[in-house]
């Protein structure tokens, strides 16, 4: 079994993620900066990682993930946070993860970017919501610039219907709905596969099991 962090542990996604690891028999750790989130951490079996990823650097984020063996970026500032918190967690936290996974020799990392980030931006009217695709757009970037076996997953509009367990996953940035549960297992999925490291996808519901949907991404 493998050692994984999420960073951003507190997060819909991220404690469904967390449930579905640990349930496989995985040890999940997740980062947080708030320590009253801890217990619900461990209710979905889950370590915890104290760290803001606003205020921590590079070596002790390295520290906090000696022994593990893939991470994923689920943290984002979240609705009603202004533009500065978009560019310093959406975008800088996301590249500091993957720069603390190769100072760590973490060498699996999963980004979770959202639809849209191809967008041009001068057809987006919300300045907030601008910033917020170009930072999505700058950690995509500053991420494969990195020695790391990465994977960009661009989750649709995320609803709280149960999981169906079947998506389509085109390559293409384009929109539809999605469970967070179907999302959470498509990621778990992708962290036990490394054919898929250099692939970006966008994640949507659909008729193809999820499986079968990354078997015709894997490269």
């Amino acid at each position: 079994m493998a050692t994984f962090a999420i960073a951003g542990g507190h997060g819909k996604i991220a404690l469904l993620l967390s449930r579905t690891l640990s349930s496989a028999g995985h040890d999940v750790r997740g980062i947080i900066r708030n320590p009253d989130q801890r217990t619900d951490l461990h209710a979905h079996g889950a370590t915890d990682i104290l760290l803001d990823l606003e205020k921590t650097d590079v070596d002790t984020l390295a520290e906090a993930l000696k022994g593990v063996d893939g991470v994923v970026f689920a943290a984002g500032a979240g609705p009603g946070s202004g533009a500065d918190r978009k560019l310093t967690v959406d975008r800088d936290a996301a590249v500091l993860l993957g720069k603390a996974a190769v100072a760590a020799g973490v060498r699996r990392y999963v980004l979770i970017s959202s639809i849209g980030v191809t967008t041009p931006l001068d057809e987006v009217e919300d300045e907030v919501f601008r910033v917020y695709l170009e930072a999505k757009r700058q950690a995509e970037e500053g991420v494969r610039g990195l020695d790391l076996d990465w994977t960009i997953i661009r989750p649709g509009s995320l609803t709280d219907d149960a999981g169906s367990g079947s998506v389509t996953l085109p390559l293409e940035d384009t929109r539809g709905p999605i469970p967070r549960g179907d999302v959470a297992n498509v990621i778990a999925a992708v962290l036990d596969r490394g054919d898929l490291a250099g692939v970006t996808f966008t994640a949507l519901s659909g008729e193809t099991a999820i499986d079968a949907a990354l078997d015709a991404l894997a490269r």
